[in-house]
């Protein structure tokens, strides 16, 4: 509840929206009750055939003639009184005391009766007929009026639900951004994209529930409920005697509904795990003919689901029996209590009163009238129950990611360095992801501002994770990393991260033009700088002469429509557009075409001068861009030097070479 109550607050906000719904449905519940009330004079008015006039007439007179004869009935007992004795003078004292009670309300009934009779003689038609033709002339405008409202209230709901779900998808995705690298991944984001969706759907249905139906029905249910108690409210009482048991088993249903919808969305997400990892890796998956092997990964996810929905199903279905027998409980008890009160014209069932005067058989309709109304209400109101757990559920999924503390925080007070700094420093940093298996063990390691460093060594070593720390991807868990003699922990992650240009591996470009491409990272650069970029980066001849569109072609997703040389070349282009301070390189030119590494290899020697650059490297080539080379292993620094000082000295860098090196030269 708690969840959900932060999704509440965020509705609540349009206050404007918030009181047109609030007023909207007043309306519609005010009508729904007030239309249920023409029963009444059809009963008995039209079809007693009279006008208005002359029922309160005739309503007057038969009134004053009950409140006599009760007034006689109570003279002649009182006279007798003194004769009598023992149960008796017990009975005839209680039946004195009934009897003045009646009369008392006979009289305020009278009362009221001589207030409308001016108004309604001055207002109402004088024929039967007439009389038929206004109270179903008042039906119809009151149905439509009813109607017009309950458009407006279903509209302003949506308008509130969806600005609440507007402003909800904003912080999430804000949040989202906020998180470090460890909460992505293939699975995460699959997590992620189950949140975005499917349980953000969750929140709107519950949202949309609880400001559309759990205010609108209640309302008309105590509109119906109001006006039976004006008819008589000790009958309503014995009507509701079996309200206490449906409520707790529908309280119990909701706990089951709730749970259930939590572990629904809990298996949409691992449907949408084995639809990225399927898609994403559709190449592999063709290639080695696994097409069975994920038919049946997602049947078995799949019918998981299929499971839980059914569970859903049967709760949600539960819902309607419950409320449908309560509705007809009631409306029972009421039929036979009411029933015996007018056939005997009484007014007291087993020595207790339920009405004030006899009840007429017009009003004990209106009264079964008014239940029936109420049964509509509740009957929608089992379908809250379920959609409002289901927001619950949403909810219980969405807010804990939102109040996840990212790893990495910014400093309470942010400071900064010179700008280019002089030096680049690791100091003794330890680094591991999971307790007991570290990472990076005491590496230390000084760079100056234009030195040209390469980090090589076997797969798993380390390389990857120093570059990640070095853009405050990761914090170290011991030592630091410095720009000068400030910690990166007390400069302002956006401040470190633009002074560095970081090219991968995995080049990620985004499905829009290769300009904007380009221009990421620096988007107030113009078009000319961008170009400039890439002929630094020598991409601009592939782009004018092979691309359709030049500059503003649209690359796929991921790049898909280019070439990895391509990509590589634009995401080069990318970097150099920044000018940063420091160029990573994390294994740029491993996956690409010889023509292409030698066109990159052109750029780097132009444009790493008079900059830090770094580089993750098992390339000959890349390496005599190098100042110095930076052997790690194990996840720590073995040797640093010149390539040929570590051939003559790096038993690890001479396999290296001998592995890799000679192979690429």
């Amino acid at each position: 509840m708690k969840s959900f109550s932060r999704a509440i607050a965020l509705a609540i906000r349009n206050r404007t929206t918030l009181l047109g719904v609030i007023c909207t449905s007043l309306v519609v519940g005010v009508l729904w009750g007030a239309n249920i009330g023409a029963v009444y004079p059809f009963v008995e008015v039209v079809f007693e055939g009279q006008s208005l006039p002359e029922w309160i007439d005739r309503e007057i007179d038969s009134s004053k003639k009950r409140t006599d004869a009760l007034a006689k009935e109570s003279v002649g007992l009182s006279e007798t009184l003194p004769h009598l004795i023992g149960e008796d003078y017990r009975l005839a004292s209680n039946r004195i005391g009934y009897l003045e009670a009646d009369r008392e309300a006979e009289a305020k009934a009278t009362e009221r009766y001589r207030w409308l009779q001016p108004h309604i003689h001055a207002y109402t038609p004088e024929t039967p007929f007439m009389t038929l033709l206004a109270i179903v002339g008042v039906l119809l405008a009151g149905t439509a009026l009813k109607d017009a409202f309950l458009v407006a209230n279903l509209v302003l709901v949506e308008r509130l639900v969806q600005l609440a779900a507007y402003d909800l998808r904003k912080q999430f995705f804000r949040q989202t951004l906020r998180l470090d690298l460890a909460s992505f991944g293939d699975s995460r984001n699959s997590e992620l994209l189950s949140h975005f969706t499917y349980d953000l759907n969750g929140v709107v249905l519950g949202l949309s529930t609880l400001f559309g139906k759990a205010i609108r029905e209640p309302l008309k249910m105590s509109a119906c409920l109001i006006g039976a108690s004006f008819i008589s409210w000790r009958l309503l009482l014995i009507s509701l005697m079996v309200s206490p048991p449906a409520l707790f088993l529908m309280q119990r249903l909701s706990k089951s509904i709730k749970r259930a919808n939590r572990r629904a969305m809990e298996e949409m997400s691992q449907l949408y795990n084995t639809l990225t990892e399927t898609f994403t890796g559709i190449q592999t998956v063709k290639a080695f003919t696994m097409e069975g092997f994920e038919r049946n990964r997602f049947h078995l996810s799949a019918k998981e689901f299929f499971r839980k929905s059914l569970k859903i199903a049967f709760y949600n279905s539960l819902t309607k029996p419950i409320t449908e027998v309560f509705g007809i409980g009631a409306i029972s008890l009421a039929l036979v209590a009411g029933a015996y009160l007018v056939l005997n014209k009484e007014t007291h069932l087993l020595g207790i009163r339920i009405c004030d005067t006899p009840m007429s058989l017009g009003k004990l309709l209106l009264f079964y009238g008014l239940l029936a109304g109420v049964t509509d209400p509740v009957r929608k109101l089992s379908d809250v129950f379920a959609t409002i757990q289901t927001g619950f559920a949403a909810c219980e999924r969405i807010f804990p990611m939102m109040d996840r503390a990212p790893a990495i925080v910014e400093p309470s007070v942010p400071k900064t360095t010179a700008t280019p700094h002089h030096r680049l420093l690791v100091e003794d940093v330890e680094f591991h992801y999971q307790t007991g298996q570290p990472v990076l063990n005491g590496v230390t390691l000084e760079i100056k501002y234009g030195e040209t460093v390469a980090i090589v060594g076997p797969n798993g070593c380390g390389k990857s994770t120093l570059i990640n720390m070095l853009l405050r991807f990761y914090d170290p868990i011991q030592g630091s990393i410095r720009f000068d003699d400030l910690d990166l922990r007390e400069m302002r992650i956006r401040d470190v991260r633009q002074r560095v240009g970081l090219v991968t591996q995995q080049t990620h470009l985004f499905d829009d033009t290769v300009l904007n491409n380009i221009r990421y990272g620096s988007p107030n650069a113009t078009d000319e700088h961008a170009i400039g970029a890439a002929k630094k980066a020598h991409a601009h001849r592939f782009i004018i002469d092979k691309l359709d569109d030049g500059y503003a072609t649209k690359v796929g997703q991921g790049g898909s429509r280019l070439s990895g040389g391509q990509r590589q070349r634009i995401a080069l282009a990318r970097a150099i557009l920044r000018d940063p301070e420091v160029l990573i390189l994390d294994e740029a030119t491993s996956q690409i075409d010889i023509e292409s590494e030698q066109l990159i290899h052109q750029a780097l020697q132009e444009f790493v001068r008079d900059r830090t650059a770094i580089m993750i490297t098992h390339r000959l080539s890349t390496l005599t861009l190098a100042d110095r080379v930076v052997v790690m292993e194990a996840g720590k620094v073995i040797d640093v030097g010149t390539h040929t000082e570590l051939l003559n000295r790096c038993s690890l860098y001479s396999r290296l070479h001998e592995i890799h090196f000679k192979q690429s030269a």
